[in-house]
């Protein structure tokens, strides 16, 4: 494919719809990718042509043989891509099955495309001097592709750090907060009295430049407590390891509870690959129950209390089941809410359509929290930073309300 023909974006896009059509997610964004690759790429086989849709369209490992359905069906001369308007008697797509070994079929004439399109190709020549035919590999989509739309807590470790260099790229800001050091600026609200007077010694003794002056800002601190409990470990290792990529920029200070506090910011402030094997291997209680008021309290009385949790965005992870008293975890919330700027919390299973906070420990923190999210998947992480980012306070929904 020496020169792409004019008619090869609408191929690509037709392509495309046919792969939604089939049940592949694909969208104009994954088509655009795939057209970028099939570009640059200059496929003149299908297999050359397979390898670009399977590093641009799937997304799951399981979706590779819908993905050869569709190869086999568009570009092995059995029906066109534009749908209705195609061969009336070829196969339906999603009733065409892959061939055995899971490449397209010996009969597509090598790369040739149905009606002449742009991506045909002649048959590479027989003899010592031809090229080996190529071996298509399954796992070419990246990991964010394949693993970003899945809920943690159905990953394995293994897929879990391989999401590590996409959370290196968040960032965990929080919103501004004005501190008692100034700064000269231009517009500001202040004057500086002693550098004004200095500056008129150049102007014998006249006060033509007045200098001004404006409080500095600097972003509020960070504070996480991370549930450990039995029903929550698979959430708390992907916050945890998320907390680790991205603890350059948000210098949070970080606890784990299930029955005591523990905390872990010394141990994830490392740049070690091991740092987060340590770190989840400090608390005692991993895995273990689940007393959130019990833990709170500890937390203010030992530090938020003495100034941790003044004017900071507390983020708590937990799915709020509580052990202990209800009531006492209400009243250390309202404890909370009164020293902290905003309280997250992030609870997995608000992700399910029609949520409501019935348990007692998540009921009782509910009506002090200033937004409520999932954080359930890497796709959602968004969400969360959002929360974390906005500077008012905006408090949640009515126990009967959703999340």
């Amino acid at each position: 494919m020496a020169e792409p023909a004019a008619d090869l974006p609408e191929l690509l896009a037709r392509f495309g719809a046919a792969c939604h059509e089939a049940g592949l997610p694909v969208g104009p964004e994954r088509t655009e990718r795939f057209a970028h690759a099939v570009v640059a790429v200059d496929p003149r086989t299908t297999a050359r042509l397979r390898h670009c849709a399977l590093a641009t369209l799937v997304s799951d490992p399981a979706q590779i043989p819908m993905l050869d359905r569709v190869l086999d069906t568009v570009f092995g001369g059995l029906a066109d891509p534009s749908g209705p308007r195609g061969d009336p008697t070829a196969p339906d797509i999603a009733a065409t099955g892959p061939s055995e070994s899971g490449r397209p079929p010996a009969n597509d004439r090598s790369g040739e495309a149905a009606g002449g399109s742009p991506l045909a190709a002649p048959r590479p020549p027989d003899g010592p001097d031809a090229e080996p035919p190529e071996t298509p590999t399954a796992t070419v989509a990246s990991a964010v592709d394949r693993l970003g739309g899945r809920a943690f807590d159905e990953l394995t470790r293994v897929e879990l750090r391989a999401l590590t260099d996409a959370m290196r790229r968040f960032r965990l800001t929080t919103p501004p907060r004005r501190t008692r050091r100034t700064r000269r600026a231009p517009n500001g609200n202040r004057v500086d009295l002693r550098a004004s007077l200095r500056a008129a010694r150049r102007t014998g003794g006249d006060p033509v430049a007045i200098v001004r002056r404006r409080r500095r800002a600097r972003p509020r601190r960070l504070v996480v407590l991370c549930d450990i409990s039995g029903s929550m470990e698979p959430w708390a290792r992907a916050l945890l390891q998320l907390l680790w990529c991205a603890r350059a920029g948000s210098g949070a200070e970080v606890f784990t509870f299930a029955t005591r506090l523990t905390r872990l910011t010394r141990a994830l402030a490392r740049d070690a690959p091991a740092a987060l094997d340590r770190a989840a291997a400090l608390p005692p209680d991993w895995s273990g129950g689940t007393r959130i008021g019990a833990a709170l309290a500890r937390f203010l009385d030992d530090h938020g209390a003495r100034g941790m949790a003044r004017g900071a965005v507390v983020l708590i992870v937990s799915d709020g089941w509580e052990t202990g008293d209800p009531e006492h975890l209400g009243r250390q919330m309202a404890r909370l809410s009164r020293l902290a700027h905003r309280i997250v919390w992030a609870n997995p299973r608000t992700r399910h359509t029609g949520y409501r906070p019935l348990v007692g420990g998540m009921a009782a923190a509910w009506p002090h929290c200033d937004a409520i999210v999932s954080a359930h998947s890497l796709t959602a992480i968004d969400e969360l930073l959002t929360a974390l980012a906005e500077s008012p306070r905006r408090r949640a929904p009515a126990a009967g309300g959703t999340a």
